[in-house]
């Protein structure tokens, strides 16, 4: 290798102070593997890139390989010759020649994603470097601009990133290892108490609906106040905390491999009273009485005991008022980080503030849609995300929401893979109680009251990869608690709920 030494204007030597880390030697075994024969350059094209090579000779070179590979053209020393001729910096070692000094030096081929791994590794030492160096620089600049909360967010953002780069990029791949992926999705969902390969949520008629709620998917729960948006949430919320078993998932990484950790953005209640909607919920304590300190002992006790079972769930609850979405997306990426993140719940979306301020409302409403649906792809977690409805609702004779009913409508509806609505024709039609001397306005009013009584609707507008439809579920107005009708009327209660 005597003959590859860099010359003495190259980089300094890993270790010393100041020094960038770097590996001369792994370059160019890789770049004289790839000139020797293209065809590794499939191996190794997902993980490393121009910028990764220290030496900028080499990353020249390296982009040349990829360029011609990309046209399926021959890479090689006679072929590269052309292009490098007068490039200035080859001089220094010994002109086009070192093309050939590469192609004969390379020795080990077949370890090839050994050395791509290595020179991978090191880039993203020195980018981590750097991007100590900038945090610090910037720092230091006390500018009115830069608010220091501000650099924190994007410092987090950029190493974030930095985390999530050098993922092997997905390209064509043969029938076989489709059905195989297919055959391990369908043992995970069979695997799943659920039953399916989303994360259930255990209203049955729901679950079988979605599927679940999948990965990277937006998922808009709308209605008008009063109707139950905020304790749907929490009862999804809460049972899928308390369901989380973490264990090896069919991948081979450890994970949860039942219900999940949830990450509730509460932008509206106190993370207090959202707990205390869950305990009254899971003790059957009416939340009214909670707040007032009004239990007897025997509920005192429920109460007590429920909030011993639940600490441990892996519920975490930020009520921080008026989040821009960029700090939304800082925090829940620094969830994931230290606790792992599998549903994020955002209570509720017209709350959340854009990054800056835009012209108009709906320009408004949709960088955080789009900002929200990026953080659902980014962190690989379904966000549930809560959004109030328009007062057209009230103006209909038919109370049922639609997805024109919407605020700022056309940007929710076209960043959203799923949109839901909440309803309730029970707490319409106790506003239409007729007066006592109407008798026969008062048995229909009686005879309506008990059918709808109890009963919610979850209006499924918007599916994008399943079907539209209406499920009914049980609501207990005393304890916030929706349930599975399906359970009630085969005799088994309400399970869980």
């Amino acid at each position: 290798m005597n003959d590859l030494t860099v010359p003495g204007g190259g980089m300094p030597v890993a270790g010393a102070e100041g020094a960038a880390p770097h590996n001369v030697e792994a370059e160019q075994q890789l770049l004289g593997a790839l000139l020797t024969n293209n065809e590794l350059y499939d191996r190794i094209a997902g993980t490393v890139k121009p910028e990764h090579f220290a030496d900028p000779v080499h990353a020249r070179i390296f982009d040349l390989i990829a360029a011609r590979v990309a046209k399926n053209a021959l890479a090689s020393p006679v072929t590269l010759k052309p292009f490098l001729e007068d490039e200035p910096a080859l001089a220094e070692y010994g002109g086009v020649g070192y093309l050939a000094r590469l192609a004969g030096a390379s020795i080990s081929s077949f370890a090839i994603r050994d050395y791509a791994q290595t020179v991978y590794d090191l880039a993203i030492r020195r980018q981590l470097m750097q991007l100590g160096r900038d945090i610090a620089e910037k720092a230091q600049r006390v500018d009115v601009a830069s608010e220091p909360k501000e650099q924190i967010v994007e410092a987090e953002s950029a190493l974030y990133a930095l985390g999530e780069q050098g993922q092997t990029q997905s390209g064509f791949v043969s029938f076989l290892h489709a059905t195989t992926q297919a055959v391990k999705e369908a043992n995970a969902a069979y695997q799943r108490d659920g039953g399916m390969a989303g994360i259930a949520t255990n209203l049955v008629d729901l679950d079988r609906k979605l599927g679940g709620l999948h990965r990277s998917d937006l998922l808009i729960l709308a209605g008008r106040p009063s109707m139950g948006k905020t304790s749907l949430a929490t009862n999804v919320a809460f049972q899928i905390a308390k369901s989380y078993r973490k264990g090896t998932k069919p991948d081979g990484t450890e994970g949860a491999v039942n219900g999940g950790v949830v990450g509730f953005f509460s932008l509206e209640m106190s993370s207090e009273q959202l707990a205390a909607r869950i305990l009254s919920e899971a003790a059957e304590v009416p939340s009214e009485q909670i707040r007032r300190g009004d239990m007897t002992e025997g509920e005192f006790r429920r109460f007590v005991q429920a909030a011993k079972d639940l600490e441990a769930c892996p519920l975490y609850i930020d009520d921080t008022p008026a989040l821009p979405i960029s700090q939304l997306a800082a925090r829940a990426r620094r969830l994931k980080r230290t606790f792992g993140l599998d549903v994020l719940i955002v209570d509720y979306l017209q709350l959340v503030r854009p990054a800056s301020a835009k012209d108009s409302r709906v320009n408004e409403v949709s960088e955080i849609t789009q900002g929200l649906k990026a953080i659902a792809k980014e962190l690989d977690v379904p966000v549930i995300a809560l959004s109030q409805l328009s007062r057209a609702v009230e103006a209909r004779e038919d109370k049922r929401p639609q997805l024109s009913d919407l605020r700022e409508s056309g940007s929710i509806e076209q960043d959203a893979d799923v949109v839901m609505f909440v309803f309730r024709e029970e707490y319409y039609a106790e506003r239409e109680k007729p007066g006592d001397d109407k008798l026969e306005q008062m048995a229909e009013w009686q005879s309506r009251m008990e059918r709808l009584h109890g009963k919610a609707e979850v209006i499924i507008g918007k599916q994008r990869h399943g079907p539209i439809g209406t499920v009914e579920l049980s609501f207990e107005g005393r304890f916030t608690r929706f349930g599975n009708l399906a359970r009630e009327r085969q005799g088994g209660g309400y399970g869980d709920f």
